[in-house]
């Protein structure tokens, strides 16, 4: 039975590909590590509790003598490395808490996958999910390819690239068996309302304004969380060691438009007026070190595999909608704080 460690499992991208594995592999055993900060909730794979081939273990990725204690107790043969800090706001608040999670966190994990294996990579895999950020900003044209230079512009996006690079480097040092994915925007349900469509989402319910940073002329590719779960899957077991992939959604939207569409369908959900989401949009002012576009070519994926996202975009977007409609619940819980009784009822945390 093959273990495998995916950290950050009880967050929004994390959850859904612990999922997938858990329920789609029973043969192997899935420990899913998240320290269940503000973004961790373990509401989002309740379902998963009563699985045989399931275990959830607290901890933080900066606590080495965890670290040290579980990957000798499990001896795990794989890590699907999700857990993260990933709002760009938060990161220019507090650029070190980025850097102790995203930098330091990855390389103790590097280190206990070192220590476990002694070099013995054969059969092993450290799979490292990363961002498009790290490249830094486009403008009107071209895309980011597996070889387009590093380049951030946040504190968020530098915490990242370094954790990429480390990755690398114990590749080359070590002989470390890895691969990287690098993804565009992540959407769907269960994502933490501080991310722009969801806040968007629970702001219109609440009649609030929707804050567009500067003209609104930003673009983001967007991925639908589930397509980039199936992606991850594939390339975790296609033996693709030491490659870099890219993940997009060959979906992109200025942010306006996007807003306009997301306003567009609540309206109708909602039996609203027609424009009457829209009005509540304000423009404010721009964020420090705001990149201008990010456009993800994801062509190596689909040619080598044959993926490609199963989700267009105005449709995963009423799929978002719908779930958190019919999740309000959820969402609630999430805004007042109460979704951390769940660790207290279920598991004494």
């Amino acid at each position: 039975m093959k273990s495998i460690l995916i950290t950050g499992g009880a967050g929004f991208i994390g959850s859904h590909v612990v999922r997938l594995f858990a329920k789609k592999y029973p043969h192997y055993k899935i420990f899913n590590l998240d320290k269940l900060t503000y973004a961790g909730n373990l509401e989002n794979i309740s379902d998963l509790e009563s699985l045989k081939n399931y275990k959830f273990i607290k901890g933080d990725i900066c606590d080495v003598q965890l670290l040290e204690k579980i990957f000798i107790k499990y001896k795990f043969d794989s890590i699907i490395h999700l857990a993260a800090e990933s709002h760009v706001d938060r990161s220019i608040t507090n650029p070190l808490e980025f850097v102790n999670t995203n930098v330091i966190g990855t390389v103790n994990l590097l280190n206990q996958f070192k220590e476990l294996h002694q070099r013995n990579f054969n059969g092993k895999l450290f799979y490292h999910v990363s961002t498009d950020e790290v490249y830094g900003s486009l403008e009107d044209t071209g895309f980011f390819t597996e070889k387009t230079s590093y380049d951030p512009n946040s504190p968020y996006s530098a915490s990242k690239a370094s954790s990429d690079h480390f990755v690398r480097a114990y590749g080359e040092t070590y002989g470390l068996a890895y691969i990287i994915s690098n993804c565009s925007n992540n959407y769907g349900p269960n994502q933490f309302p501080e991310k722009l469509l969801p806040l968007f989402i629970n702001n219109v319910l609440n009649n609030k304004p929707l804050p567009v940073y500067g003209d609104g002329n930003y673009t983001r590719d967007w991925l639908y969380v589930k397509d980039h779960a199936e992606a991850i899957n594939i390339l975790f077991h296609s033996n693709k060691i030491g490659h870099t992939y890219n993940i997009g959604g060959f979906n992109e939207w200025k942010n306006i438009d996007l807003v306009k569409e997301l306003c567009f369908q609540m309206d109708k959900k909602l039996g609203k007026k027609d424009g009457e989401s829209e009005a509540l949009i304000e423009f404010v002012k721009d964020r420090p070190g705001h990149d201008l576009r990010y456009a993800i070519d994801a062509s190596k994926i689909n040619n080598d595999f044959g993926w490609e996202p199963s989700v267009d975009f105005k449709n995963g977007l009423g799929l978002t909608i719908d779930w958190y409609l019919a999740n309000i619940r959820w969402l609630e819980n999430i805004k007042s704080g109460k979704y951390t009784e769940y660790y207290n009822k279920h598991y004494n945390l």
